[in-house]
């Protein structure tokens, strides 16, 4: 059968160049089989630029009340989600999940808090500065990332010299329509700022968004555009699962063909980067999900997510075994 023309086009990828928006908007169209032919060039892609298969965690390490409106978090205030809430853990408490994931051969671990983050180093900065000294103290092999909101230059400084490897800030969606699709308390112009300041002071970056908000074709693409320009690192793709008590709760889940066509349109615009499956994966995607980490998907989030339900470390890895078997250079 004859490849689709707009495919055949995108295949330059594999020789090193760039697509422009509207090749990618052009991908957005394809339908039926032709969709299996885009996850298999984005595979390609994958196996040739980024090949290794990578599982992070993450501890939700302070919970719920936070004071920003993101439409699809069960942790703000400003929704009814019936979400646990509990303040900062303690350093020790972050260190012992921290060597449950470590023993099972996790390397990379996310420490997450709820709220609109850190413009000073205040008393609980300070204490996360000291679960990271703790962390590289006793796990030195370990990566360190953060999800803490939004910081100023000192407190982004500060993350650097205390041993931050990446840091998460997502753009959830178009920025152009983020205070329309995600937020109005915050603003992206702060999220960029952010990033800024981390990849000054040396820190990499993980950024990508959410799937399934009610967005555009154009607001996916632009999305994967707007992380190549902020050179992302890691692009973590969520797949919203519509939680109770929030703006989103009765949206549609998105569709598993949608998915392929979106996870794998971020690969051919961010060839070289991590493209992480992050929420949706086993709860959202289900059957899919074996599919849906072929169409250019390289990493994984691993032992569950901020509020929602994931898949043990060890059944994961033998998930990852299995993925390998289709990629004889990972």
């Amino acid at each position: 059968m004859k490849l689709n023309s707009d495919i055949v086009n995108a295949y330059r990828v594999l020789d090193g160049q760039e697509l422009t928006e509207s090749e990618a908007m052009a991908l957005t169209r394809i339908a039926g089989n032709d969709i299996l032919d885009l996850v298999s060039l984005a595979n390609k892609v994958r196996d040739k630029f980024a090949p290794k298969f990578i599982a992070c965690s993450i501890i939700n390490a302070k919970s719920g009340v936070c004071s920003q409106n993101c439409k699809f978090c069960a942790q703000s205030g400003c929704h009814h989600t019936g979400v646990e809430s509990y303040p900062l853990l303690s350093p020790e408490a972050i260190l012992e999940s921290a060597r449950r994931i470590y023993d099972l051969g996790v390397r990379s671990y996310g420490i997450v808090t709820s709220g609109f983050g850190y413009l000073e180093a205040d008393d609980e900065f300070n204490r996360i500065l000291a679960a990271m000294d703790l962390l590289r103290k006793e796990l030195p092999e370990l990566k360190l990332c953060l999800s803490l909101g939004i910081l100023s230059e000192t407190t982004a400084r500060l993350l650097a010299e205390h041993g931050a490897w990446r840091y998460n800030m997502n753009l959830q969606t178009n920025p152009d329509r983020y205070a329309e699709l995600i937020s109005d308390t915050h603003s992206i112009v702060a999220k960029i700022q952010t990033i800024r300041h981390l990849q000054k002071h040396g820190v990499s970056i993980c950024c990508g968004g959410i799937f399934g908000l009610g967005e555009s074709w154009e607001d996916r693409v632009k999305m994967a555009f707007a992380c190549r320009d902020l050179d992302a690192d890691g692009i973590p793709l969520n797949v919203l699962l519509p939680i109770e008590g929030t703006p989103l709760e009765d949206r549609p889940v998105m569709d598993a063909a949608d998915a392929a066509k979106a996870f794998a349109i971020f690969r051919l615009v961010n060839p070289t980067k991590m493209i992480k499956f992050a929420a949706g994966r086993e709860t959202v995607m289900k059957d899919f999900q074996g599919l849906l980490m072929l169409a250019g998907m390289n990493s994984m989030i691993t032992g569950g997510y901020l509020t929602t339900r994931g898949r043990g470390v060890e059944e994961d890895r033998n998930f990852l075994y299995q993925l390998t078997i289709f990629n004889e250079n990972a």
